[in-house]
């Protein structure tokens, strides 16, 4: 990583609040529980309880818990403290198109997506680590479009009339509401949806409204929850009925190629056509939960189905090992020097959320990790002040160069304040929130529901009675995962334990006695009338495996992490942006290896070397677990206009010596290589 003594001055603040931050990741989940546990029942009157469907709404298997149910802790919290102290806690004040003049401020600046995509992000970091600054600042926009929505019930700017920046802030704020309670929100979406109802039918969705129509979806659902205005379910129709039909598109898929600017017309101007819009990586990401989410109102299995289809189908045709499909930025098949937009990353990491709730398949689980835990750091530097548009897994090169991408420019892959589009810039921040927000949530029949794992603890109310659970692991980078469960009184109620499909053998305890083996590919149940102080443990086997991707190469893996080649990284500042910059990165190191591993094998030569988990456990310098493999290099393999070629078929042979090299984690290599050819044995 680069030094930025130019820049740092004006973040040194932060090295203070970073000391704090690592002291309170480093307390043990025991007297973090002792802290915890005298509040919670003096204080059940904060708690909210998940809210569930109402008929005629199918139930779904899961249901999310309202925003600040969930706390980070641990290198998770440390994660959010960066991204707060980075671009996610300061963009308004060094950018432009969020700042004073931002059209959702009541200003003549950018008034479409821009001020939305940052509170979607914003909000849930404000209260997720209860920030009094990033409170102020979110607080700001929202009481500027709760204040001046108009008489026929339309808010936003007056400037532009476009579905789509609305359907964003209706996220904004309905975790605004769940977070605050703030009694104006629930009428001002009420007036809004009554003026949509009536002006639909003569001013039908478009564009990019056109086709994520779903994630109005979620927002109208949210307020039938809490209303039962049955004019709602009118609404959910028409947007159905205007929106993209993504769910037939996937049943007879036929983007299976990288796409071409010529093939979707890019040339022709007017903006994106449907062809185009159809590809697009972002769109498709938030589609993936359009079957689930319609699912809701259908009440069809085939729906709530469509978003396994999706994925299965981009995996096939685009899928990459880094959990992305290749989208730089419209579907690019499957070479791994292809990229993937960083948009398209988080948006992806929220339809799985919602999708995950809905459907309660751990599938859903294990990918959102496999991108929480790769894709999503991987396009951000150490301290968050930079991030790319797009990421390759093989990366050798981020410089100004036109290959390989598919309809994106030459700054794609640079580390900076908005390379190739500012839609990245305001929109990445919503990630790592929800994220966190997300690993707990409740079952259809009351369950407490372990979906993901990282640090964490989690206050609710179950069947009336508060529960708090706390969580202290070190996972992904480590296989275990403990747990205090701390009900008010004592209260029998299911845990739900997600077990992903590579953790065969996982181990359970439960006050130290043994539970059965939990099956891969599940949610482990463990019922029983719970009490203050019940501990589970859960043990994840973490053996490293190898998996085949594009020309039969391979990738290795560990537990939920990826691994990569680390290149040697020299970086280049290209211009300085105020409290960041933007920087190119070359290659001071060779890269072109083979491995001596098969996917079709069993056993394995790696060797996993184990280092303490830090507040950066994202950055190469601080990787808490190494892999030792074999390889050699393979000279033919090289790189043109900063670009690796196609990874060679396998696989190929080699007369240079044998060497043992060193993969570090997928996000701490920002310059890598994932796919590697395979040795012929």
């Amino acid at each position: 990583m680069p030094s930025q003594s130019r820049i740092c001055s004006s973040r040194r603040r932060f090295l203070k609040q970073l000391t704090f931050a690592g002291l309170a990741s480093s307390v043990s989940a025991d007297t973090l529980f002792q802290f915890t546990g005298a509040a919670l029942s003096a204080s059940t009157s904060s708690l909210k309880a998940a809210v569930k469907n109402r008929a005629p709404l199918a139930q779904s298997a899961f249901y999310p818990l309202p925003l600040g149910a969930v706390r980070p802790i641990g290198w998770l919290r440390a994660q959010l403290d960066i991204q707060a102290h980075g671009l996610g806690g300061h963009l308004d004040e060094t950018w432009a198109d969020v700042g004073p003049n931002s059209g959702w401020l009541g200003g003549t600046g950018e008034s479409w997506e821009r001020g939305p995509y940052f509170l979607d992000g914003l909000t849930p970091l404000a209260y997720l680590l209860d920030d009094a600054r990033l409170k102020v600042k979110a607080q700001k926009y929202i009481d500027w479009t709760l204040d001046n929505q108009a008489a026929n019930g339309r808010f936003g700017p007056r400037s532009n009339d476009d579905w789509w920046p609305r359907m964003v802030m209706l996220k904004v704020l309905t975790q605004h509401h769940e977070a605050t309670g703030d009694p104006r929100v629930i009428p001002a979406m009420q007036r809004y949806f009554e003026y949509q109802l009536a002006e639909l039918p003569q001013r039908r969705l478009r564009d990019w409204g056109k086709f994520r129509w779903h994630d109005e979806a979620l927002s109208v659902i949210w307020l039938y929850n809490r209303t039962g205005n049955t004019k709602l379910l009118d609404l959910m129709q028409l947007l159905h009925g205007q929106g993209y039909d993504w769910l037939a598109e996937y049943a007879n898929f036929q983007f299976t190629e990288r796409t071409t600017a010529e093939a979707i017309k890019l040339k022709e101007g007017g903006g994106l056509k449907d062809l185009a819009l159809a590809t697009h990586g972002v769109n498709n990401a938030q589609a993936i939960k359009t079957g689930p989410v319609w699912s809701l109102v259908s009440g069809s299995e085939a729906d709530r189905r469509g978003g396994m289809r999706m994925i299965a189908e981009l995996d096939k045709y685009h899928g990459l090992p880094n959990g992305m499909f290749s989208c730089d930025e419209h579907l690019a098949g499957l070479n791994p020097s292809q990229g993937s937009e960083l948009c398209t990353v988080v948006e992806y990491m929220f339809s799985l959320e919602q999708s995950l709730g809905i459907v309660g398949d751990p599938a859903l689980g294990d990918r959102l990790e496999r991108l929480a835990f790769n894709a999503l750091p991987g396009a951000l530097t150490d301290d968050m002040w930079a991030h790319q548009y797009d990421q390759e897994p093989n990366q050798v090169e981020c410089s100004l160069h036109r290959e390989p991408w598919t309809t994106n420019g030459p700054e794609s892959n640079l580390f900076g304040l908005e390379p190739n589009f500012g839609c990245c810039t305001a929109n990445f921040h919503q990630g790592w929130p929800k994220f966190a927000a997300s690993l707990f949530m409740l079952s259809q029949d009351d369950g407490v529901v372990a979906a993901a794992y990282a640090p964490c603890e989690v206050r609710t109310i179950v069947r009336d009675t508060p529960v708090q659970v706390v969580e202290e692991t070190s996972y992904p980078f480590r296989g275990m995962v403990r747990m205090r469960v701390n009900p008010a009184s004592p209260l029998a109620f299911p845990l739900l334990l997600r077990i992903p499909a590579w953790a065969a053998g996982t181990s359970i305890k439960v006050n130290g006695e043994g539970q059965p083996v939990p099956a891969p590919g599940t949610f482990a149940r463990i019922e029983r009338r719970w009490k203050a102080g019940d501990s589970v443990a859960v043990e994840f086997p973490v053996e490293p495996r190898v998996s085949q991707w594009f020309h039969d190469s391979v990738a290795v893996e560990r537990g939920a992490l990826v691994f990569s080649y680390g290149i040697g990284e020299d970086w280049l500042m290209l211009r300085d942006r105020g409290m960041t910059a933007d920087w190119q990165v070359y290659p001071t190191t060779q890269w072109n290896y083979a491995l001596a591993l098969d996917a079709a094998s069993s056993s394995h030569d790696i060797t996993a070397i184990e280092a303490e988990v830090s507040d950066r456990p994202f950055s190469g310098k601080g990787a808490p677990v190494k892999l030792h493999v074999k390889g050699r290099k393979l000279p033919a393999w090289q790189a043109e206009d900063g670009v690796a070629y196609p990874v060679p078929q396998s696989p190929v042979t080699s007369d240079q010596p044998e060497e043992t090299i060193t993969l570090i984690p997928y996000a701490a290599a920002k310059l890598r290589i994932t796919a590697f050819p395979r040795l012929k044995t």
